[in-house]
């Protein structure tokens, strides 16, 4: 257990010290958006490139694995709806939103370094496949049932079909996409980046780890000071614990079950995949549900319970799991 804290401390402390920094008005709040584009833009896809580049395609992306993963976003989505679907207040525009908050994990800005940190590089195949499967199929799936129930309420132009094709925009203007499929294309061709742009390209994926928990901190009390709704703990704490607890054991009971079917399920794989939904919710969710009028303030709430409790909980999954740091 201590080999595991000794990842996972530094790791949520870090998310505590950019939380603090922006209590305390050390970083200034105008700062925070300037901090998650250089992550999102600069540092992350320079990480992700680097991994796609050091890896074969066929590790890269795991078709079984991908498939595992998004039957299990598909049904946890709507095993979500259904468990909060007009129950405190929740409308299907925010069961819909507390759906995407239980079903994507911040494999983004936390699950790349931290499973990384877990299980070496090997470990980054996997956790990509989770990213392109949250940002294409987990986002449209839950973006679509919440606006289900405006459309019928006010039809609009375009309608579902209009908020599906904006969601699929928004996937494919995300850098982290494209620098993984930049990335597997150089290993692919053994093209390499020359000598100086080789080495801006490792100092930028350098600094992607600590500058991107920082910035969770500081999005997270960002969050907090736009919330204007009260929010009930019966409405935001079971979608919280469905995240850390009920996520990653309908992956392992669906890599199991593929397991004695006969599919190739790989073992390690399957653990980071189970590992990568034990972790807490993306914050960037927070700013959809803004963008779409939900509840920002329930959503708020569960991704900031998830990130406190899943010091804990993912912690003593790893334990479980007997991940080994590297």
């Amino acid at each position: 257990m201590d080999a595991i804290l000794a990842v996972t401390v530094p790791f949520f402390a870090l998310v505590l010290c950019g939380y603090l920094a922006a209590d305390r008005r050390v970083l200034p709040e105008n700062a925070i958006p300037g901090l998650n584009t250089f992550v999102l833009f600069f540092a992350l896809p320079c990480m992700l490139f680097r991994f796609g580049a050091s890896m074969p395609l066929r590790q890269l992306i795991d078709p079984v694995l991908i498939g595992l993963y998004s039957a299990a976003a598909v049904l946890l989505v709507f095993f979500t709806v259904a468990l909060t679907w007009q129950r405190a207040g929740v409308d299907l525009k925010n069961a819909g939103f507390g759906a995407l908050v239980a079903a994507f994990p911040n494999t983004g800005f936390m699950g790349v370094p931290l499973l990384v940190a877990l299980y070496g590089e090997s470990a980054a195949g996997p956790v990509i496949g989770i990213v392109l499967v949250d940002l294409v199929l987990t986002s449209t799936l839950c973006i679509a049932i919440a606006q289900w129930q405006e459309e019928h309420r006010q039809p609009a132009a375009g309608g579902i079909g209009s908020s599906i094709l904006r969601s699929l925009r928004s996937a494919t203007t995300n850098p982290l996409p494209w620098a993984i499929a930049l990335g597997a294309l150089f290993q692919a061709t053994g093209i390499g980046l020359p000598g100086p742009i080789a080495q801006i390209v490792r100092m930028l994926g350098d600094a992607a780890t600590p500058v991107a928990l920082f910035t969770i901190g500081a999005v997270l009390w960002r969050a907090r000071q736009h919330v204007h709704t009260r929010t009930p703990v019966r409405a935001y704490l079971p979608v919280a614990l469905v995240k850390l607890l009920v996520h990653p054991l309908l992956v392992a009971s669906l890599g199991v079950l593929a397991h004695r079917a006969g599919m190739p399920v790989s073992p390690a794989g399957l653990t980071v995949l189970v590992l990568a939904a034990a972790l807490p919710s993306a914050s960037n969710v927070s700013l959809l549900a803004e963008r779409y009028g939900a509840d920002n303030g329930r959503v708020a709430r569960i991704i900031m319970a998830s990130t406190v409790l899943a010091f804990g909980s993912f912690s003593l999954l790893a334990w479980a799991a007997r991940a080994r740091p590297l």
